[in-house]
C-alpha cells in the first residue's frame, strides 16, 4: 500500500504559503510507515518545532489501474475518508531553501493520519462536499471539494500515468487554507459531511 499526496490543490492554501498555483497536480509520496489509523494519538516528533496540520479528503483505490482515462477514473474508488497530512514546516522550508527534496518533512512516521472510510453512496455529491477540522474545539480549516483545482477523477487519471494504482492505495487530495502548528495536548476533530471521522490527541 502506498500513499499518494497532492500539494497546492486549493488556491487559497497555495497563496497562504506564498506558493504559485501550479498548472498540473503536484504529487509526492508517503510510505506505509507514515500511516496512522484508528484515531490513535499523534506523538509530536522531536526533530521539528513547527509541525502543521493539513486536513484532506482521502480516496481509497478499489482496483488496480494504470494510465486511467479521466472519464473512467470514478470506477477506481468507491469509498472516501478524511486525513491529516502532518508537515514539519521548519524542515520543509530549510530543504526547499537549499533546493533539496523534502520527504523528511512530509513522509516521516505517523505523518499520514487516515480515518475510517465511508461509501460514496452515503453522500449526496462528493464533488460538492463540506469538510472541516477543529483544534481544541476551534474551527481552524473548512473546505468544500468543489474548490479543488483538480477533481478526484483528474487526480486519479494524472497520478496513474506515473504510478500503477493498486487496491488499498490512498490518495490525499489536498488541503484548504487555514493550516497551522500543533502543540502537545491539542485535540483534533474532523468532519466529512455529517460524519465525524477524526478525533485524536497530540502527545
Amino acid at each position: 500500500m502506498k500513499v499518494i499526496a497532492v500539494g497546492r490543490n486549493y488556491s487559497e492554501h497555495a497563496k497562504e504559503l506564498g506558493n504559485q498555483i501550479p498548472d498540473k497536480p503536484v504529487l509526492f509520496l508517503k510510505p506505509d510507515t507514515a500511516v496512522l489509523k484508528n484515531n490513535k494519538p499523534f506523538y509530536h516528533p522531536s526533530f521539528s518545532e513547527d509541525v502543521h496540520f493539513e486536513v484532506e479528503v482521502l480516496l481509497k483505490i478499489s482496483k488496480e489501474g494504470k494510465s486511467i482515462a479521466e472519464k473512467f477514473a470514478h470506477k477506481y474508488y468507491d469509498e472516501i475518508g478524511l486525513g491529516i497530512d502532518f508537515t514539519a514546516r521548519d524542515l520543509q522550508s530549510a530543504q526547499k531553501a537549499k533546493g533539496l527534496p523534502w520527504e523528511i518533512a512530509k513522509a516521516f512516521d505517523n505523518s499520514a493520519v487516515v480515518s475510517e472510510f465511508v461509501p460514496i453512496a452515503d453522500f449526496e455529491d462528493i464533488n460538492n462536499l463540506d469538510f472541516n477540522l477543529f483544534v481544541n474545539n476551534d474551527l481552524r480549516q473548512k473546505g468544500n471539494t468543489s474548490e479543488m483545482l483538480n477533481s478526484f477523477d483528474k487526480l486519479i487519471s494524472y497520478a496513474s500515468q506515473f504510478f500503477t494504482l493498486k487496491k488499498g492505495d490512498i490518495i490525499f487530495t489536498g488541503t484548504p487554507a487555514g493550516v497551522g502548528k500543533v502543540n502537545i495536548g491539542d485535540k483534533l476533530k474532523g468532519n466529512l459531511g455529517k460524519h465525524e471521522l477524526l478525533n485524536f490527541e497530540i502527545k
